[in-house]
């Protein structure tokens, strides 16, 4: 939902947060010459700022390729759409998790697995809350962003559900496989908007407090 539900992948590899808002504006326009390189991680914090100070319907693909200082057609080398850049690398960090389900003893309760893996798949350090803050608050308000999200929030069900239905024998399209990822992307999302409605709280802690809860009417799973 990094995820969600998400944790993206620029930030959790430690690229930085975005500039300030003053130092990145579209209508700088393009930078002379091109950058040697240019990263997925470099585009997402240029773009995530322009849609902070311009608006994200008001910013095009253009906008985010002249501030990065790279051509359109560069841009879509490493997104399809503006809306896509605002995930990351989210199938990268579906597989993540996926591997963190895959190695959790399966001895052990079914929803702390869950729990676990979520809390880890969403874990931040200090320095990308900000970004993973503006990165959020786009994501879960945005209407276009939010049309867009149920594709991504499919995958994530997805995971929850391969998960859910190995554990308990049974075809992943079963319902009850299916209401466990269901549920948990809720609980997910719920914890994500309390945490963005504070800005002293720790995700971390919304996250356990919700799947500890939710674990109580899975208990016997």
């Amino acid at each position: 939902m990094s995820a969600i539900i998400m944790a993206p992948s620029a930030e959790k590899k430690g690229e930085g947060v975005p500039q300030t808002p003053s130092s990145i504006s579209a209508s700088d326009g393009p930078r002379i010459g091109r950058r040697p390189t240019t990263s997925r991680g470099e585009l997402e914090r240029v773009a995530l700022q322009l849609f902070v100070t311009r608006g994200f319907e008001e910013t095009t693909v253009e906008d985010i390729a002249a501030a990065a200082g790279i051509s359109r057609r560069t841009f879509f080398r490493y997104f399809s759409s503006k809306n896509d850049l605002v995930w990351g690398d989210f199938e990268a960090e579906l597989q993540r998790m996926r591997s963190w389900l895959a190695d959790y003893p399966p001895e052990a309760p079914m929803m702390d697995a869950l729990r676990e893996a979520i809390i880890a798949f969403n874990h931040l350090e200090a320095a990308q809350v900000p970004a993973h803050r503006q990165r959020m608050t786009l994501i879960l308000q945005v209407p276009a962003l939010q049309a867009h999200s149920t594709l991504r929030y499919a995958g994530w069900r997805a995971v929850v559900a391969e998960y859910a239905a190995h554990r308990l024998h049974l075809p992943e399209n079963a319902l009850l496989p299916q209401a466990i990822a269901y549920t948990c992307l809720g609980a997910a999302i719920a914890a994500y908007e309390h945490w963005l409605h504070d800005d002293d709280t720790d995700l971390d802690i919304h996250l356990d407090q919700a799947f500890r809860a939710l674990a109580s009417g899975f208990r016997d799973l």
